[in-house]
């Protein structure tokens, strides 16, 4: 972490650092079932990313009658005993905020598959990692926009991007959006905006030193604050 001021429209400031995530959580994570008292769901696409210390989750539901649901924040892992505790701070969500803290044990039966079990409710959910989610690490934040929007924040994880911008209050305008990246060209497969799925974007992300990333997009350039980059060398990616 650096030296930013995290605090931009729209983010309240996270927590003190607690370290990095475990590499073993690095990537883009599908959630192929959950299961509660009542529930059985295999088919809402829902995606986590995560970085060495930030995260994304989106949750599209195949049903409109069902909620969108979708959150960004840190992720602390925590060993209590023999058992792993993942707590992931949400400090933008798109529904209104728990009333309890998020946060799950987890048990990896593969490398590629983490099992998760409810703390304070009971629920139950498997995640398989995306191929090709491992690699890239970048969380980049949007400095304050003059038109007095909430600023936007990018993060990428091998070869896949979701971008985050906040909205008060909380409707169509709040994006959580995900897809594919690769050669500066994002591929959006799903967002809580639904005029953007299916479409094709140009993006490019160009680090300038330890703090600093210039950001492209629809031809509007852009000097951005890094959170995160691990990428291997000072370049256009």
């Amino acid at each position: 972490m650096n030296d930013l001021n995290l605090s931009t429209p729209g983010w309240p400031a996270p927590a003190p650092s607690t370290g990095e995530v475990p590499e073993r959580y690095f990537g883009v994570w599908s959630r192929t079932l959950l299961e509660t008292p009542d529930t059985r769901d295999t088919t809402t696409l829902v995606r986590w990313m995560q970085l060495g210390e930030w995260h994304v989750d989106l949750r599209v539901p195949q049903s409109p009658d069902r909620p969108l649901q979708g959150f960004s924040g840190t992720t602390r892992i925590t060993q209590v005993g023999d058992k792993e505790m993942c707590t992931w701070q949400r400090l933008v969500d798109y529904q209104p905020p728990r009333a309890t803290v998020d946060e799950g044990w987890m048990e990896f039966e593969t490398t590629e598959r983490v099992l998760e079990r409810g703390i304070h409710s009971t629920y139950f959910e498997i995640w398989d990692r995306l191929s090709g989610s491992v690699g890239k690490r970048i969380a980049l934040s949007e400095p304050a926009r003059d038109d007095g929007r909430a600023s936007a924040r990018i993060f990428v994880s091998g070869n896949y991007l979701m971008r985050v911008r906040p909205c008060e209050p909380i409707g169509p305008a709040f994006e959580i959006t995900f897809g594919s990246w690769d050669g500066g060209v994002f591929r959006i497969e799903a967002s809580t905006v639904g005029a953007l799925r299916g479409t094709v974007e140009t993006l490019e992300l160009r680090q300038v030193d330890g703090g600093r990333a210039v950001v492209t997009a629809a031809g509007h350039v852009g000097e951005w604050g890094v959170l995160e980059w691990w990428a291997g060398a000072l370049d256009r990616i």
